[in-house]
């Protein structure tokens, strides 16, 4: 370029306006990239205290399990509440309920007992209860339900082939 002449001010402006629209652009690169680092680094921390939490259910059970079934002394109750607390404090909600209405989604039922006069299925029995954090499940909850008959298709066959032996009752 030939820096011995002047410029113009049209051709000042014009240089001013690129340069500035240069600037806005990057600007704009960084606080999408200072964006996108923040969001991936909660979620880098989301699935890591998932990951601590998922590993520390079975420990949660046990404390669970010895305060069933112990004398309930002054130490088991410190490292229950303790342990409870933290766990909570990191976000973790236990559920599962005796009377909740039955999820697929968030419970999984181990038996189904029959009662012919209900309208839908309920928990009758917590056997292990089920943990999630935030919205993310990380164990269903193990119950028994109780509710009416599941249903079958009218005509339907039997899931199992048919035995020359056997009678149908």
């Amino acid at each position: 370029m030939d820096r011995s002449r002047p410029r113009g001010t049209a051709e000042l402006e014009n240089l001013l306006q690129e340069r500035t629209a240069d600037l806005q652009r990057i600007k704009a690169e960084y606080d999408n990239y200072r964006k996108r680092v923040r969001r991936d680094r909660l979620a880098v921390r989301q699935i890591a205290v998932a990951n601590v939490l998922t590993g520390l259910l079975p420990v949660l059970d046990a404390v669970d399990r010895a305060v069933a079934h112990e004398p309930l002394t002054p130490a088991l109750k410190d490292i229950a509440d303790t342990l409870a607390s933290q766990a909570g404090a990191l976000g973790l909600v236990a559920f599962g309920e005796v009377g909740d209405e039955f999820d697929p989604t968030r419970h999984e039922a181990l038996t189904h007992h029959v009662r012919g006069d209900a309208d839908r299925l309920v928990c009758t029995a917590v056997l292990r209860p089920g943990y999630r954090l935030g919205d993310q499940l990380l164990r269903p909850a193990h119950v028994e339900v109780t509710g009416p008959p599941p249903a079958r298709p009218t005509g339907a066959n039997p899931p199992w082939p048919a035995h020359p032996h056997l009678r149908r009752a």
